[in-house]
């Protein structure tokens, strides 16, 4: 398969489309739309995410030293470009948007009421990496939607109709290919077809057939 070379450039998608949201004491609410974003460890819990120098909420987070990252869907996919296009030193983002702000457990700064999942955190580190500095931070709490879990109490996010960010559109996470471990799970000896049959039989006798043509 051919294949043009290109020069270096953020070429990683999908990526998470969050709405991240930080506050000063005092002050009003801020909402920052961030496509980089990303988990980098799991125990203890931490989180990354990139900013410009030049974007207002940059000096809030850190200043404050925390931030709030809000899971966007379909139905958030709105406001999340609004929050990404518009700055908050303009604009009263919750007012335009229409967004609720939270209240957090664990830090300064609220969450966003119709996120599905709220994650509160707090920057460990700051480094300066050129065009954006990385904001490395430890999950203090997270706080999820009642509706989305089961009976089981299992969080079924896969039902928010969440939203990804991929060169330049936004996108509805769609149909499943696949669970984890799925590549490494041992298949049924003898599956059962709509119809019926024993669909391991039916491919054999499939392949049978092919032989003799």
């Amino acid at each position: 398969m051919a294949k043009q070379r290109w020069k270096p450039g953020n070429m990683l998608y999908p990526v998470p489309a969050v709405m991240v949201t930080c506050q000063r004491p005092g002050e009003k609410p801020n909402i920052i739309t961030v496509a980089w974003a990303g988990t980098v460890c799991s125990d203890p819990a931490m989180v990354s995410i990139s900013i410009r120098k030049e974007r207002y909420s940059y000096g809030i987070i850190r200043d404050t030293r925390a931030f709030v990252i809000n899971l966007t869907t379909k139905r958030l996919a709105w406001a999340a470009d609004f929050c990404g296009v518009r700055s908050g030193r303009d604009v009263d983002k919750f007012a335009e948007t229409g967004l609720d702000p939270c209240a957090s457990q664990t830090v300064c700064c609220p969450g966003i009421a119709q996120s599905p999942v709220n994650i509160e955190c707090c920057v460990v580190d700051i480094q300066s990496l050129g065009s954006h500095d990385l904001f490395l931070a430890e999950v203090k709490s997270v706080s999820v939607e009642e509706t989305l879990l089961d009976e089981a109490g299992t969080l079924q996010l896969d039902h928010s109709g969440l939203v990804v960010y991929s060169h330049g559109i936004y996108h509805e996470l769609g149909r499943p290919v696949g669970t984890f471990g799925f590549s490494v799970k041992k298949r049924a000896k003898n599956t059962i077809s709509a119809n019926g049959r024993s669909a391991s039989c039916k491919c054999r006798r499939s392949g049978s057939s092919n032989l003799r043509k």
